[in-house]
């Protein structure tokens, strides 16, 4: 009877959320040739423990040395006013003070990194099973779209203070506030660039992070090896066996 019920309860929910009746037949197949049908709470538990282990690798990983710096994926790049006067920069002999800056941004960024943990883990746990349905169901990336969605907000208002801070310490405001002063006392400058680096590094520090959840992401999806716990095993083998 309880594993009756647990199949009239996929079945309920695929068709909530707008699954074929090919997309049913499959997945209740995969679940009736399994050990014991997926429960509602498997399946909620499964993805949060995906999503967890994809937001701690990504946030672990952009927050080591280098981590935002020799990522060619996530580095950030020179503010896109500085990028197009770059070649006049270096030609005016301000190359060094120019590295210095890009090095230094990324730095930051890597130290900010360290907060995103957290605020992931939060939106985590507030996950509802027809998120968790929607999901696993979902593109590659679904899980990193939901934490766009329930975290961009609140990340980008708890990191700014971070992203300056980090910036302060590594020494980024104050060599981006040099190079931006000498370019604009120049006599020739007609457009003067921006000192203010918080809102731009804070962003691209954000969409790193999103970067790295969903290649995360992808590869728990793909690659069974990545699947460290048998629950997640459980879960998505189901989802391989309905796409099949």
């Amino acid at each position: 009877m309880k594993r009756l019920s647990n199949i009239l309860f996929a079945l309920f929910v695929f068709t909530m959320v707008g699954c074929t009746t090919a997309d049913v037949n499959k997945f209740l197949a995969a679940a009736s040739e399994s050990s014991a049908a997926l429960t509602e709470s498997e399946v909620g538990n499964g993805l949060k423990e995906a999503l967890i282990k994809g937001v701690t690798e990504g946030a672990n990983l952009a927050s080591t040395e280098d981590g935002f710096f020799k990522n060619d994926l996530i580095r950030i790049a020179l503010p896109e006013d500085v990028q197009r006067v770059e070649s006049t920069l270096r030609n005016i002999g301000l190359g060094s003070e120019v590295d210095k800056v890009i090095m230094t941004i990324n730095r930051g960024a890597e130290s900010a990194a360290k907060e995103a943990k957290p605020i992931f883990i939060a939106a985590i746990k507030q996950m509802t099973i027809t998120d968790a349905w929607n999901i696993l169901k979902g593109q590659d990336d679904a899980a990193t779209q939901y934490l766009q969605r329930t975290t961009t907000e609140k990340l980008t208002a708890l990191f700014q203070p971070h992203v300056q801070e980090s910036l302060d310490q590594v020494g980024a405001t104050k060599y981006y506030g040099d190079l931006v002063g000498r370019y604009n006392s120049f006599p020739t400058t007609s457009k003067k660039l921006d000192p203010d680096l918080n809102a731009y590094v804070t962003q691209m520090a954000i969409n790193g992070l999103f970067q790295l959840v969903a290649q995360e992401e992808k590869a728990i999806r793909e690659n069974p090896a990545e699947r460290t716990t048998a629950l997640l095993k459980r879960v998505f083998s189901a989802q391989d066996s309905a796409g099949e």
